[in-house]
């Protein structure tokens, strides 16, 4: 059994590749005890305390913490055999990045999670629609922001020479921006989207053939919730190449109701179907009345045809008014007997 173990593989002895595999596997039950740990003492702890602030630290500090643990046990149960030079090196700088990628993944969840509880609430309370337009480029730059010092850091601790590296990444960022310039013409949009303002939150747009309410914009793409209810995502540079209209911007809202009376309609009865016309929309308080058109504009084929324009105010209920106005119309109609025409054709016969 001694001989077993005694026996040398890539300068180490079975035994010292079983206790570095056991000090590994002990790393990651050690791992797992303190997740347990973590989540049954000390959050209980933290949920009588008042603050909001340390349940979010120590919910987002739980798994970093645990990868830490995993981190150490390898390292160490590594870090015991006999390497070779390259070996070893390789193991201090994969180390270094690691526990430097471990604090960049913790600082980003700690930071988006004070922002999701502190700020997002803030911003919803605001009347301005700026700062719901700011919140996520901040929160995308702050995670960009971590994760670039991240990788600078943990390079330069590997002991990569970092000058020597944005060097090389002068020459290949051309090749790059060649493949990415789909994506970069979508960031460009976004920004021609936030400094134009064509729209806002909440906002209700057409554009590409779209008609929806603005949800989100990003620095790549917007979401649009459109009218059934779905969520679709359209990138920034399509947008901003294309039209848009911004319903929610019109001041009010025009709607144009084309009547036909029948030929026997007489001059009286067309004069007073103008006047209940014009009595409906003056009734109404969704509507501007100052601006209501009503005329005798054609003789039609089998028709005399009347011309209702009138402008729904805005913040009004469109729908709820133009029923609300058809309804009127037919019931005054009705009551004065004028009479709606539809298509009729008189055919004569020779005998």
């Amino acid at each position: 059994m001694n001989e077993f173990f005694n026996k040398s593989f890539y300068g180490n002895t079975v035994l010292d590749w079983a206790l570095a595999f056991a000090i590994i596997i002990g790393s990651i039950l050690l791992a797992k005890v303190a997740f347990y740990l973590i989540g049954r003492f000390i959050k209980q702890f933290t949920k009588n305390t008042k603050s909001k602030l340390d349940d979010i630290v120590i919910d987002k500090f739980e798994e970093p913490a645990v990868f830490a643990v995993i981190i150490l046990g390898v390292w160490y149960g590594l870090n015991s055999l006999t390497l070779s030079e390259g070996a070893s090196s390789l193991l201090a700088n994969t180390y270094f990045f690691l526990v430097t990628f471990n604090i960049a993944w913790f600082f980003t969840r700690l930071l988006d999670a004070i922002i999701e509880e502190y700020l997002v609430p803030v911003v919803e309370k605001t009347k301005t629609d700026l700062d719901d337009q700011l919140l996520p480029i901040v929160r995308t730059s702050i995670r960009i922001a971590i994760w670039v010092l991240a990788i600078i850091v943990g390079l330069n601790n590997a002991g990569y020479d970092i000058g020597a590296i944005i060097a090389g990444l002068g020459l290949g960022g051309l090749a790059f921006a060649l493949a990415a310039k789909d994506s970069i013409s979508h960031l460009f949009g976004g920004v021609v989207l936030f400094t134009d303002k064509p729209f806002t939150i909440n906002d209700r747009i057409l554009t590409n053939g779209y008609d929806g309410i603005v949800k989100e914009i990003g620095m790549r793409s917007t979401r649009i919730r459109i009218r059934d209810g779905r969520e679709l995502t359209l990138p920034n540079a399509d947008i901003a190449n294309s039209s848009i209209v911004n319903i929610s911007s019109e001041p009010e809202r025009k709607i144009t109701v084309d009547l036909g009376l029948t030929y026997n309609t007489s001059p009286e009865a067309m004069r007073k179907a103008i006047a209940l016309l014009k009595e409906i929309t003056v009734q109404s308080n969704n509507v501007n009345e100052e601006k209501t058109v009503v005329m005798f504009n054609s003789f039609g084929d089998f028709s005399l045809n009347l011309r209702l324009m009138y402008y729904i105010k805005k913040q009004s209920d469109v729908f709820g008014t133009m029923t609300e106005i058809n309804f009127e119309v037919l019931e005054k109609f009705n009551q004065n007997e004028i009479q709606f025409a539809f298509p009729t054709q008189t055919i004569y016969t020779l005998q």
